[in-house]
């Protein structure tokens, strides 16, 4: 039994859901998001609530079951609050800026990365070595974050790059004399 799956998902006020069939639509105060579930799962809408079941006990529907139930509670924290990730740059004039539609990173190398920034998605550079990653879909603000991560990746040595707030990165010792 999926401990995740059995949970209803509540839908708080101000926020309407549909489910016809697979889909399922979800409408907030932060805009309006849709999944398709997979045909292993039934999902159903009754009372202010979304319950998510299996068809069957095979292993695939069990699998299905719990990440079908995380995908629409996304949705709807997607529309109520929003997702934010926050990465840090580190490393002697290694910056970051805003400039219209794009993200400019100065990243040790001998041109500026021009990142240009999705449409749904809210970047802010507060500090010139903080990026906040903001949107109400949870995937595409992990990617916009992976993407921006992948273009100087914190290294082991002196710990210079682009890291996720709060990520450890394990540091190794360099050589010795």
């Amino acid at each position: 039994m999926s401990r995740i799956g059995k949970k209803p998902i509540d839908v708080p006020s101000g926020v309407t859901a549909a489910v016809e069939g697979q889909n399922i639509k979800v409408k907030g105060p932060k805009g309006e998001l849709a999944f398709r579930a997979h045909h292993d799962v039934v999902v159903e809408f009754n009372d202010g609530k979304v319950t998510v079941q299996p068809r069957s006990e095979t292993k695939q529907a069990r699998s299905m079951w719990g990440m079908s139930r995380t995908m629409v509670q996304n949705l709807v924290t997607g529309v109520t609050k929003g997702f934010e990730k926050k990465l840090e740059i580190t490393g002697v004039g290694y910056r970051a800026s805003v400039q219209g539609k794009n993200l400019v990173l100065a990243l040790g190398y001998s041109h500026d990365v021009i990142y240009p920034i999705p449409d749904g998605i809210q970047i802010a550079a507060a500090k010139p070595t903080e990026i906040t990653i903001s949107g109400i879909d949870s995937q595409r603000v992990g990617q916009v974050a992976a993407e921006i991560r992948d273009y100087r990746r914190p290294e082991p040595y002196k710990g210079k790059g682009v890291r996720y707030a709060g990520e450890f990165i394990f540091r190794k010792e360099g050589k010795k004399k």
